[in-house]
């Protein structure tokens, strides 16, 4: 959406509509923070790439020095360099000096001269990008500059609070990642070799590292500025180092904050998967009181159950459980949440937080789809019984000698699915998705895609089950398989899929396994409550909140938004914690000033993949940790990937640029309730 604005430079785009009627004005093509808060108008935008203007008037010489204190503020130098270390303070002492009336023209060319030298010379991102839009001041309005150097006048507004002005630190990378984990921080400690600083820092907004560093379809690394140059950073499996670290070691568990002094208050959480647990953790630390209700025998939700012991091992995910449950986080297990259970939290605690995932499988929707069909299997019952068998010993184990097996799917469920039949030793795994190799890879993950081809599982794209065929016992014999081809469109819109006529054919199977999607169980949600449900069947939720339509009952995770990530559904509890934790203080519903800024910034979209990157080496490798061979990890649960070395830990960690930028908004009519950042 095009933004409205005065003045602009932001990358390299600009817009002056100085001297013109604002209805005349032009709009900028990039998406700014127009606003805020809903009552608050935004002002101005400083960072990284410029500075855009949305008004006139602005004090553009205190926006210059206040942007230029936030480098003091963040202090993400990394101090390697001489221009990274003293300029920002050089820059910020000039402009205070000319903002108060007190500068020469001297100064003026001073200020030019450092952000020059540190935007060439600075050998981390922050120091580079810094002087960026300050150059662009000085050079768009230089006159204002001037005018107080002549008149030796402060600016209109030093030392006055007539605009909140509220910054926040982010990366490509960070952003892009939707717990917003400070990931150019953790590398770093990887690469001083300070382990503990590396976990720690991992854990202000990722408490379930050992998960993570393991099965996160890693975003952030589409959006690493390293690949820009060659290849990205292996961001995710550097973040399990400083978790196995921690294990490995036995350390005492690593907390990013001391644990806040009671407050008061308790919340009850409906479920114990990563939402529950990341929600759990947050408010615990913030000084609540948690009781986690969970249907299942175990802890850990479907990562425990539906996530293959190969690809995360429990044992690892228990230590990041052990660490919450540490804290004093009260579990009540084999306990499913009823309508009745749920009235009663209402009186008991005061705020709910659903966090009960999405375990129903969803139809393939083709003819004849009985889930009485012997040989009809949904993926979630299948994994279930898979790894509550391998992990517990709970249950009979699954063998499928001999047989064949289709599953529907194109996401990491089905990816889990086709990889345990052929653990089960199953004669022939079929995987059947309808569209291609790349669309599925970006579903899931290059890594997962290519081993499991490795593994003897094959692929079927561009193709769907059209009819379920059974004997006269209702057994499973036959399905009927349509093929399709992909059309383009000339108005852009995203291709389609057309069934091709004569192109049908047949796959005699045992088993079939859908694994489209999966469904919201609503049934402990009492009907008079009226809760808002979206179109998919998820609890919906408000400006970015995680409260429903009923005052105190809060949802995150798959039965918000239905099915995602592991990493999404931890960044909607470490939201949505955040905000309960501030209603439990005030009485209201708000985000703070830096969940704002976040939301801000991902609409603008931090990652350039056009930039040209440069004063950095091309070419250096990229790590690759080693992994279990084929043959052994077809018969066996034994954990795939081996991990990086420290060695190659440390190796890969140089690789990465250090991509901090800062941002800024000045706005009207402050609101200091957003400043609790707890």
């Amino acid at each position: 959406m095009n933004s409205l604005v005065y003045f602009s430079t932001w990358q390299g785009e600009v817009i002056d509509n100085r001297g013109k009627p604002k209805e005349e004005w032009k709009e900028s093509s990039f998406a700014f923070p127009v606003t805020h808060r809903e009552e608050n108008d935004t002002d101005a935008f400083v960072g990284w790439n410029g500075f855009v203007l949305f008004k006139e008037n602005v004090d553009i010489v205190k926006l210059a020095m206040t942007y230029a204190y936030q480098y003091q503020v963040y202090s993400e130098a990394c101090g390697r360099c001489t221009p990274g270390r003293w300029g920002g303070r050089i820059l910020y002492d000039l402009l205070d000096k000319i903002a108060r009336g007190e500068g020469e023209l001297s100064d003026l060319e001073h200020l030019k001269e450092v952000s020059f030298t540190m935007k060439s010379t600075a050998k981390c991102e922050i120091g580079r990008t810094v002087p960026v839009p300050l150059l662009d001041m000085m050079n768009y309005f230089e006159e204002d500059f001037i005018k107080l150097i002549k008149d030796k006048k402060s600016s209109k507004e030093y030392g006055k609070d007539i605009l909140n002005y509220i910054a926040d630190i982010t990366a490509p990378c960070s952003d892009m990642c939707p717990s917003h984990v400070d990931i150019p921080a953790y590398i770093e400690g990887i690469r001083d070799m300070k382990f503990e600083n590396s976990l720690k820092a991992t854990k202000k907004t990722m408490p379930l590292a050992h998960v993570c560093g393991r099965v996160c379809p890693h975003p952030c690394e589409d959006a690493c500025r390293r690949a820009n140059l060659d290849e990205p950073i292996s961001i995710m499996e550097l973040k399990r180092i400083g978790a196995d670290y921690e294990s490995d070691h036995g350390l005492d568990f690593i907390y990013p904050t001391k644990k806040h002094k009671p407050i008061g208050k308790k919340v009850a959480i409906i479920g114990a998967g990563p939402a529950g647990l990341a929600g759990a953790y947050y408010l615990t630390l913030g000084g609540v009181e948690c009781d986690v209700y969970e249907e299942l025998p175990v802890l850990g939700g479907e990562v425990a159950v539906g996530v293959p012991e190969y690809r995360m091992p429990y044992d690892k995910y228990y230590k990041d459980i052990e660490s919450i449950k540490a804290l004093g986080v009260n579990f009540i297990l084999n306990t499913k949440v009823t309508k009745d259970m749920m009235r009663q939290f209402e009186k008991d605690y005061d705020a709910v937080l659903v966090a009960t995932g999405t375990r129903i499988s969803k139809k393939i929707r083709a003819k004849n789809e009985r889930e009485e069909i012997k040989g009809y299997w949904p993926a979630i019952e299948f994994l279930d019984q898979i790894n509550l068998s391998v992990k517990w010993g709970i249950g009979e184990p699954v063998d499928l000698t001999g047989k064949t097996v289709v599953c529907v799917g194109g996401g990491f469920t089905s990816m889990d699915v086709v990889r345990c039949a052929i653990r089960a030793n199953a004669k022939k795994v079929i995987l059947l998705y309808r569209r291609d190799e790349k669309a599925i890879i970006g579903n899931t993950s290059y890594e997962e895609y290519h081993e499991a081809i490795e593994e003897g599982v094959e692929f079927k794209f561009y193709s769907a089950v059209e009819e379920i065929m059974t004997d006269e016992n209702d057994n499973l014999k036959k399905l009927k398989i349509n093929t399709f081809e992909l059309v383009h469109h000339e108005d852009g819109k995203r291709p389609s899929l057309k069934h091709i006529e004569g192109a049908d054919y047949f796959i005699e199977c045992d088993y079939l396994i859908p694994a489209v999607s999966q469904d919201t169980n609503m049934d402990f949600v009492p009907e008079d409550w009226e809760l808002d449900l979206t179109s998919w069947n998820t609890f919906k939720t408000f400006n970015n909140t995680y409260m429903t339509n009923r005052k105190g009952i809060f949802a995150a995770g798959d039965c918000e938004y239905g099915p995602m990530t592991i990493v999404n559904a931890v960044g909607q509890a470490k939201r949505a914690s955040s905000v309960i934790l501030r209603y439990l203080k005030t009485g209201e519903v708000f985000l703070s000033d830096e969940e704002i800024m976040e939301d801000h910034l991902r609409k603008l979209r931090v990652y350039n993949k056009k930039e040209k990157i440069t004063g950095w080496m091309p070419g250096i490798k990229r790590e690759v940790s080693e992994k279990l061979d084929v043959e052994t990890r077809k018969h066996s649960q034994l954990e795939v990937n081996f991990g990086l070395t420290r060695d190659e830990a440390i190796n890969e960690s140089q690789r990465c640029m250090r991509c901090y930028y800062i941002a800024m908004v000045a706005t009207s009519n402050p609101n200091q309730k957003g400043l609790d950042n707890d």
